[in-house]
């Protein structure tokens, strides 16, 4: 039995696999990639950790990084496990050797916000740099959320009032509603029609996504989202706002209907991060707390930080 085979035999047997460490989202990420995981094992050579990851290739080079719309990954630690740091550290040890026999020329990997596992692979050579996301972990009281909201938020709430949200929205036409609100500010979409198609297939069929749309009277969408959930974490993960429509609070009303999805879910919601100031700035004015995670990269390659610093890593990944 393959490492692959193993590990989705044992995260069907886990009480809780984080929604982007689960085979079936690495199956739908990394759909015409390669994708594989490292296993520790404890004396009885049962698994106790997983480093699900994606391996690319160009030319000689092979090298590890996220998966399109994946956040977070790294090492998962079983829960009889993350109590105890010395034995997370020898999780990572046996995952660091491992890592070490695949010849890479690179390793980066955004580790879970709390994991132990960052200061052990540290403490192994590899670097951490701090990444922040947004959070609103207390939902069961939503008008003390409202009230948290910066004036500014409350103001275009009030603006939305004759607007509405629906669950309904197709796949295809989310993904065109996308491209349209990109090339509005004259960007281009980061993923494909086939990705997005392939991801909310196997999303939907394992019950954990859904597309949020804010509308006007007569059906006109103004602002989007595809959200995915796990049992503890919901995620903004693909916001759409139409910019004509700015002032109309769409953005604010499809920020406040996502977090009630996360509310009946009883979950926290998780805006996703975000490194630009801008963007963090529009999520702190939600009430959200910074929590911080880390990204975990080592060159072992020094050569290969040219490709980093020219941001061929992502022309490549998405090539």
């Amino acid at each position: 039995m393959t490492n692959k085979e193993r590990y989705i035999e044992w995260a069907s047997a886990q009480d809780y696999i984080p929604l982007f460490m689960m085979p079936w989202w690495l199956d739908a990420v990394c759909a015409g990639k390669e994708w594989d995981v490292l296993l520790a094992e404890d004396e009885n050579g049962e698994i106790i950790g997983a480093l699900p990851y994606l391996l690319r290739k160009r030319a000689w080079l092979r090298y590890i990084i996220m998966p399109q719309q994946t956040p977070v990954g790294g090492i998962w630690v079983t829960p009889e496990i993350t109590a105890d740091r010395w034995k997370t550290a020898e999780v990572c040890r046996q995952l660091k050797e491992q890592l070490d026999s695949l010849k890479l020329a690179y390793y980066y990997q955004q580790y879970l916000p709390g994991s132990l596992c960052v200061n052990a692979m540290k403490a192994l050579g590899f670097t951490a740099k701090e990444r922040i996301t947004y959070r609103v972990e207390d939902l069961s009281n939503l008008d003390n959320v409202i009230a948290s909201f910066s004036k500014n938020k409350r103001r275009q709430l009030q603006k939305a009032l004759s607007l509405h949200a629906e669950r309904n929205m197709d796949i295809e036409d989310f993904y065109r509603f996308h491209c349209q609100c990109l090339a509005s500010r004259k960007r281009k979409i980061s993923y494909s029609r086939e990705f997005l198609l392939v991801l909310e297939r196997k999303a939907k069929r394992a019950g954990q996504c859904e597309i949020l749309s804010i509308c006007n009277a007569d059906g006109e969408v103004y602002a989007a989202a595809f959200l995915v959930w796990d049992k503890n974490h919901m995620y903004y993960l693909i916001p759409a706002y139409e910019p004509t429509h700015g002032d109309t609070g769409a953005g604010a009303l499809l920020v406040l209907e996502a977090m009630k999805r996360a509310r009946e879910k009883q979950v926290m919601f998780d805006f996703e991060g975000s490194m630009n100031k801008g963007t963090a700035k529009h999520y702190k004015q939600f009430g959200s707390t910074p929590t911080t995670y880390f990204a975990v990269e080592k060159y072992y390659k020094p050569l290969f930080r040219l490709a980093v610093w020219f941001q061929k890593i992502r022309e490549w990944n998405y090539r």
